[in-house]
């Protein structure tokens, strides 16, 4: 396993978990460190226990040494990241440059994963790299949510393994009966395939984000319900219930940099996409279009923010991460920012020393009542569970103004009405509770 992120780690101590030998190697040599020592820098529910019992019982390991690592390897899985680069294309030098590290120590007749979300094409690519017949590159790409992560690994809805030339189905089924043990579908298809299937995914996970977020401002036009709207369709098993919640927008580690990178993969083929771009684009006018309420009823009038001070409460992408790369919630404090506002944050999973360096941004602090002191309004940007349990009336006798911008439609407006605040969803009017 070359890699130890989100999808390295996970996939490791997953496999070995079910029975498989896994060495983990990592370029970070501190960071092998703490792993020897079970110490998981990222925060995802149940991967510290895992990692600990199954380095206890000898199925893994972790190194700094790439080529040490690979040297006796049946199977080598790719999960480097692939952030995005130039012009909004995957950037694939980890990839590449890993090839080329290994390319000498393969063992001959290994299978080389492609675990990393990656354009169409690259797994001929580093076939081309790797440049050993004796080696077969397969896809296998990734199906983990952030703060689901080893459930999502251990309770597959599918595995998905593609492989470039029929010659390599053998290949193909050896990575599929590592996951043997689980009850999944298995989808045995080609490399092309197995790569464009990870893009459509997000992809079409993002467009039901911003179907869910343009139709909850049409509810605010009409005066109807968006939990009620989205409960009435998610029944019908073509539409399903799942990722119509509206919010602050899409972000996070995956859906940001895959839109963008299959929009370029459509330019480079000549295809147009426009809801692929309609997808993008509305996500980032939803998030003016917050802002621009916020502006409305803080504001000196001319959308400006100056001598405004704001609490926003929660400031990773999702719930049960600590992870803030492309988050909506950072997205929306820049704009904030831009206007003028002065932002004090409070996020559960960024307290003492895994505070992170905003301050260029806001003034991150460990209490949610220290960052509601003076406020002129609360904001909700992270569905935090543990913020439905704030104490509401201390925090309402720290504000300065009495309001609450709930951009999640997670907190109970009764409730907050009942703590002497004025509650604003997303879809919502303040008379109707949240639910779904």
């Amino acid at each position: 396993m070359i890699g130890t992120g989100y999808v390295g780690l996970t996939t490791g101590a997953c496999l070995a978990s079910l029975g498989h030998h896994v060495v983990c190697a990592d370029a970070d040599s501190q960071k092998v460190q703490r792993l020897r020592r079970a110490e998981v820098d990222i925060l995802e529910p149940g991967l510290p226990d895992l990692v600990r019992d199954t380095a206890a019982s000898g199925h893994l390991e972790f190194t700094q040494d790439t080529a040490a690592a690979v040297a006796d390897a049946e199977v080598v899985f790719l999960c480097l990241p692939t952030p995005m680069g130039a012009g909004g294309a995957a950037d694939l030098a980890a990839v590449e440059t890993v090839a080329g590290e290994i390319r000498t120590v393969l063992p001959e007749g290994s299978v080389v994963v492609n675990k990393s979300t990656v354009p169409v094409g690259t797994a001929q690519r580093v076939a081309e790299l790797l440049g050993r017949p004796d080696v077969t590159v397969v896809s296998n790409p990734e199906f983990l949510r952030e703060g689901r992560a080893v459930h999502d690994f251990l309770h597959p809805d599918r595995i998905v393994i593609g492989a470039e030339k029929e010659a390599d189905q053998e290949a193909a089924q050896r990575v599929a009966d590592l996951y043997g043990t689980l009850d999944a579908p298995v989808v045995l298809t080609d490399a092309a395939s197995a790569e464009l299937t990870k893009y459509a995914a997000n992809f079409f996970l993002a467009m039901k984000l911003s179907f869910a977020n343009n139709l909850a401002t049409l509810c605010e036009h009409f005066g109807a319900d968006i939990g009620d709207v989205t409960d009435g369709i998610g029944h019908d098993p073509r539409i399903g219930p799942a990722f119509l919640r509206p919010g602050p927008g899409w972000g996070g580690s995956c859906l940001p940099k895959d839109t963008h990178a299959l929009l370029t993969i459509c330019q480079q083929a000549g295809v147009d996409f426009p809801l692929l771009r309609a997808t993008i684009e509305t996500n980032v006018e939803h998030q003016y279009r917050l802002v621009e309420r916020i502006a409305a009823e803080h504001g000196s009038g001319d959308g400006s923010l100056r001598g405004v001070t704001l609490t926003l409460l929660g400031l990773t992408f999702k719930a049960g991460t600590s992870d803030l790369r492309d988050s909506p919630a950072l997205a929306i404090a820049r704009l904030l920012k831009e206007r003028g506002a002065e932002l004090l944050a409070y996020d559960p999973a960024l307290r003492g020393t895994t505070r992170p360096d905003l301050s260029d941004l806001l003034t991150l602090v460990d209490d949610p009542l220290d960052a509601a002191a003076g406020a002129d309004a609360c904001v909700v940007l992270t569905e935090w569970p543990q913020l439905r349990d704030l104490d509401w009336e201390a925090v309402a006798g720290r504000l300065a103004t009495p309001t609450v911008h709930d951009f999640r439609n997670l907190l109970d407006p009764v409730r907050l009405e009942r703590a002497g605040l004025r509650w604003h969803g997303v879809g919502r009017t303040p008379a109707l509770a949240p639910r779904g």
